[in-house]
């Protein structure tokens, strides 16, 4: 059970009720993460709006998965696992890459550039040092797409933290730890 409550898009209403339709449009249905987000209509609409940026993004939405699932291993967020396993799979990736992920590697060299330069974004908060932002940009990333690399491990952060708080039901399969 959810330790802050569910918004149940049945009793949704105002800019509430139409953020949970463009969810359901994009999704099939209104997921549990984004009915607790719902309590706060400013954290909804915040994480909708950079979620919506970041799909248009340069880096793409197989480097965003393969983030989520590294940020989202490091950060010990079940719900967030689940999803993007769901997610990544859907979008292409491969479950020897979600497991790579998840590991904090890739067996695209660039790939695995990208989540090391999140997780040291985790580690350090940020606080990267020149030889890592070389390394990055080295692997073939622009200025621009390191920061939405940035902008992806910050979204991430969000979701697994407001999974944490709030305990959200898991619904989606359920990712297994790794061995």
């Amino acid at each position: 059970m959810s330790r802050i409550p569910l918004v149940e898009p049945d009793s949704a209403q105002g800019d509430v009720a139409e953020m949970f339709t463009a969810i359901k449009d994009r999704l099939g249905r209104v997921i549990n993460m984004t009915q607790v987000m719902a309590n706060s209509p400013a954290v909804l609409k915040g994480y909708l709006g950079l979620n919506g940026a970041l799909a248009n993004s340069s880096v793409g939405r197989l480097t965003g998965e393969r983030v989520a699932l590294a940020v989202g291993e490091a950060n010990g967020c079940t719900l967030c696992l689940s999803a993007h396993s769901t997610l990544g799979a859907k979008a292409g990736l491969s479950a020897e890459e979600i497991e790579a992920a998840r590991r904090g590697t890739s067996s695209d060299p660039k790939q695995a550039a990208a989540i090391a330069f999140a997780l040291r974004l985790l580690e350090t908060r940020g606080t990267v040092s020149d030889e890592e932002l070389a390394e990055v940009r080295a692997a073939g990333f622009t200025d621009g797409e390191v920061l939405e690399l940035v902008a992806y491990t910050a979204l991430n952060v969000l979701t697994n933290f407001v999974n944490k708080v709030s305990e959200t039901p898991i619904d989606f399969p359920e990712a297994q730890p790794l061995s």
